[in-house]
């Protein structure tokens, strides 16, 4: 019989390897469409770059070098990026590297946690192979977001509950929800979540313990973001987050949050509604065998990972990137194929027997294959988006307009690659657009009356913008110099940005200047009349 050490360790080099192995295919791939230089999926990974960039070089916690602004939500992730451009110079792979070691992390983490329950590499394996690509941890580690790290935070979490009795698995257990408050800030309902189901089974105390060590660090996180800029969250926090507001709007806003958000979300049945579904069933079963107290405690985190999935449904976003709820979608699978072993073990006794349960999990499988799908197109020509639309137009600032006064809706690449003063048209890198985007509000002639009447007291030189983004209201004073489109877009939001003069005595300069600059060979640019 083979040592458990060694089961473990067969189990993860086969785990880690096969992970690697798709990781590192996509990142070639990747390569090859942007010129040899890795480039991040989406923008917003290089809005972490800029804001630690900007701290280590200039010591300031904003987008830009001139002011503060709060636009990283996951500020301990930005810090820590930070940290590595302090020792290792300030390079845009460095989040990519951050990744895989944490990635790495989490294969291990989650082989530790499996190895616990199977006695055979080959049950280990597809656990944790499952797990990561559920998930889709290989799209998070090549996006260079903070996401990775959320889940790695979230899987040790588990792992260290589920042998509470050892006195290290306490301290990783609390210093990992420390951690997590300040990764990404829907950790939250984790929390709440976490903390009321301990009450159910009166553990007081480590409910209590839960609350503080979650809450503390986002308390005095906000209280600093405050006194900066008269704001508790995060500027994308406040920008794209659900919130309540008890007046007339009160009922249409239970309709977005139970409606729009949740049952009549077609993203939530394609993610979360079935792993809910099963977890629902294994609950149900134990219904009338079990004392209340019992229940609560032989289905623990299929209670609190399937509330989590709701509530993050109602109030926080589910993205075509999987990326926000990669956390629950690995809790679900630490969760649920425990309570699947005897599926393992005789698998065609048990789909004879187990036929509802064993539909359930067929879907749960075609869930993956579909995100597996979806993943598939991202990483095929997600960065060659990037590379074609925001790289291209950073470059051009930085050639011609380096530090002048830009205004812009996507915000990552042209900060990070520029000294640009900026106005974000989105409210994630300005205070003073916030107003006009909180709680998801829509464009408006009072926006448009601002951005005229604001830029052009303060001096702004050109735009660079999605039209669409500000619908009809675009201000009349500024004149349209060029369209960039590209082809296929998957991972931008438009596949045409456009560049406006917003000092019109600069426009036939700037015209030249697009006529002039070395884009690549896939952007169509289209000089306006």
């Amino acid at each position: 019989m083979i040592s458990d050490s060694k089961l473990a360790r067969r189990s993860f080099l086969i785990s880690v390897t096969v992970f690697t192995l798709v990781c590192g295919g996509y990142y070639l791939m990747s390569l090859s469409k942007t010129d040899g230089h890795y480039i991040y999926l989406i923008d917003d990974a290089y809005i972490h770059l800029a804001m630690a960039k900007n701290f280590v070089l200039h010591d300031v916690w904003g987008v830009t070098r001139y002011q503060f602004s709060s636009t990283s939500s996951s500020p301990l992730f930005t810090y820590l990026i930070s940290v590595l451009i302090s020792f290792f110079g300030n390079n845009d792979q460095l989040s990519l590297y951050f990744n895989i070691v944490f990635g790495f992390g989490i294969v291990y983490f989650l082989n530790r946690y499996f190895s616990g329950i199977f006695r055979e590499s080959k049950n280990i394996v597809i656990s944790v192979l499952f797990t990561l690509f559920f998930s889709v941890l290989h799209l998070q580690v090549l996006s260079g977001m903070e996401h990775v790290f959320h889940v790695f935070l979230f899987v040790v979490n588990i792992c260290c509950f589920s042998n509470f009795k050892n006195k290290y698995s306490v301290y990783g257990f609390y210093l990992s929800l420390l951690l997590m408050a300040l990764v990404r800030f829907e950790s939250m309902f984790y929390f709440v979540i976490l903390a009321f189901v301990l009450v159910l089974i009166k553990k007081w105390k480590d409910a209590l313990g839960v609350l503080l060590m979650g809450f503390v660090p986002i308390i005095l996180f906000g209280w600093f973001n405050y006194q900066q800029d008269g704001y508790f969250f995060p500027n994308s926090v406040v920008v794209k987050g659900t919130r309540f507001t008890f007046d007339s709007n009160f009922p249409h806003q239970l309709k977005t949050i139970f409606l729009d958000n949740f049952l009549l979300n077609v993203s939530f049945y394609k993610i979360g509604f079935f792993p809910v579904l099963l977890s629902v069933v294994f609950i149900a079963r134990d219904y009338h065998k079990k004392s209340f107290q019992e229940l609560i405690k032989d289905n623990f985190f299929l209670i609190v990972i399937s509330l989590l999935m709701i509530c993050h449904s109602m109030f926080a976003d589910l993205k075509g990137m999987f990326r926000y709820e990669a956390y629950i979608l690995a809790g679900f699978s630490m969760a649920l194929i425990p309570k699947l072993k005897e599926l393992f073990g005789n698998f065609r006794n048990y789909i004879r027997i187990e036929r509802l349960i064993a539909g359930i999990v067929l879907m749960n499988i075609l869930l993956l294959i579909y995100k597996f799908s979806f993943a598939h197109k991202m990483l095929e020509n997600g960065g060659k988006n990037i590379y074609e639309q925001q790289i291209q137009s950073a470059k051009f600032l930085h050639t011609y307009y380096n530090e002048s006064k830009v205004v812009a809706n996507d915000i990552g690449a042209i900060t990070c690659f520029t000294d640009i003063h900026l106005l974000d048209t989105a409210g994630l890198g300005s205070v003073e657009t916030i107003v006009f985007n909180e709680n998801k509000k829509h464009p408006d002639a009072e926006f448009q009356n601002f951005l005229a009447q604001y830029t052009t007291n303060n001096a702004y030189d050109i735009a660079i913008i999605y039209d669409a983004w500000l619908q009809n209201y675009i201000p009349k004073n500024w004149k349209k110099a060029a369209e960039l489109k590209i082809k296929n877009p998957i991972t931008v939001a438009r596949d045409k940005v456009s560049i406006y003069a917003v000092d019109q005595d600069n426009l036939q300069e700037l015209k030249e200047n697009i006529r002039n600059f070395n884009w690549n060979r896939n952007v169509d640019v289209t000089i306006a009349n």
